[in-house]
């Protein structure tokens, strides 16, 4: 007999958007052209600086295992990007460098989430949240949110969903898939409110910086009692390097690093000498420049994409991703994004990656592409559904 698999992984879905990359793959090897505006990865090269410290540590050959904390310089460099971006002074020692931010959200989840814990997150929202909760042996709960409230939780949603079980909630700002961020004023009455209630904030900063119209927030600006989830894969143009970072109570700081000792012993060396050079005047230049394109395209892609049908009921104010309405389309996103892949040879993700509140009336389409293919794929995805 075959032993039986754990029962969570019922609950584990797949990753749609995966299914549509490799579609889209298997059209390429045919010899199509594709238009890949289904995976939130920017087009941008690491910027150079970060290569140059990486060429530098491969040649002395020193890359060895770090402390699972991470290497101590890069725990004080990210410690000056609060204070460089925020204004706050966030001590090293509740820095934690971690093998991406998954990693660093995998840690939180395993420090905090028991049996049956509840934490709250939006709908829709990244996938792996949820089931990183869920691998816990948590529940995920999932509030339904839309444009009204930029598809993102008010304190007054909370309170109003807080019950015996709920354990916290977890809030993205920007988000993914959505581009849009918390209102003004909302991320404090979000924190005052789940202190309240006893519970605990989790925070995924991952895009924070790529900002467009008004300046990044964090969590830490409100409580020390926080975890902020953060990553150099987006403004920095780092995915492939797999490093990121989370803030946390310093009390509960060696209890992570038990877990990370022993979940992956610690971020890759190399990454993290690299990374070192993002800190830079001249890294934080490209970063900019490269957020000031983002902006551009943004600009271009919502206003082409409601000229042709799309429906963007709020423009994303972080981020590179479009949420749109497909409804005048389709009532089944699934079918919808991969009819458009054949036929144009343009490749988003379907709404139902995301969360089941009007899923199948929604895809995401990421501008981390550059001008050119925006247009050509705007063009595209016009001719077919005239």
């Amino acid at each position: 007999m075959t032993p039986a698999i754990a029962a969570r992984l019922s609950q584990i879905e797949p990753f749609h958007v995966m299914e549509i990359a490799t579609h889209a793959r298997a059209l390429e090897a045919q010899g199509r052209d594709v238009i890949h505006m289904e995976i939130g990865e920017p087009d941008f090269p690491t910027p150079q600086p970060v290569i140059d410290a990486a060429q530098s540590l491969l040649a002395s050959g020193q890359i060895y295992y770090t402390s699972a904390l991470g290497i101590r310089a890069l725990r004080e460099a990210i410690s000056g990007h609060y204070r460089r971006l925020h204004g706050l002074d966030i001590a090293p020692e509740r820095i934690i460098v971690t093998a991406g931010g998954s990693a660093a959200l995998l840690l939180t989840c395993a420090l905090l989430v028991g049996r049956d814990d509840e934490i709250l997150l939006t709908d829709p929202s990244y996938p792996c949240n949820r089931h990183f909760v869920r691998v816990m042996e948590g529940v995920p709960r999932t509030l339904p949110v839309g444009p009204d409230d930029a598809y993102q939780f008010t304190a007054a949603m909370i309170d109003r969903a807080w019950g015996r079980s709920t354990k916290g909630v977890l809030v993205a700002s920007p988000s993914n898939p959505t581009g849009t961020s918390l209102h003004e004023g909302e991320l404090k009455r979000i924190v005052d409110c789940v202190a309240a209630h006893g519970g605990l904030l989790i925070s995924d900063e991952t895009y924070a910086g790529l900002n467009y119209g008004r300046p990044p927030e964090t969590a830490l600006a409100h409580s020390d009692d926080a975890f902020v989830v953060s990553s150099f894969s987006k403004y920095w143009n780092m995915t492939g390097w797999r490093l990121g970072w989370l803030v946390a109570p310093e009390r509960h700081v060696r209890d992570l690093e038990k877990l990370a000792q022993n979940l992956y012993i610690s971020p890759a060396a190399l990454s993290q000498h690299a990374a070192l050079a993002c800190f830079s005047d001249a890294a934080y230049a490209i970063a900019e420049a490269r957020r000031a394109e983002f902006q551009a395209r943004r600009d271009y892609f919502a206003t082409a994409l409601g000229k042709i049908g799309f429906k963007i009921p709020i423009l994303p104010d972080g981020g590179f991703f479009v949420y749109a309405d497909v409804s005048a389309f389709t009532r089944d996103s699934e079918k919808f994004a991969s009819e458009m892949l054949d036929r144009t040879g343009v490749a988003f993700a379907p709404g139902i990656d995301f969360g089941e509140f009007r899923a199948r009336e929604h895809v995401r389409m990421a501008y981390a592409v550059n001008m050119a293919k925006l247009q050509d794929g705007v063009a595209r995805l016009a001719g077919a559904l005239a």
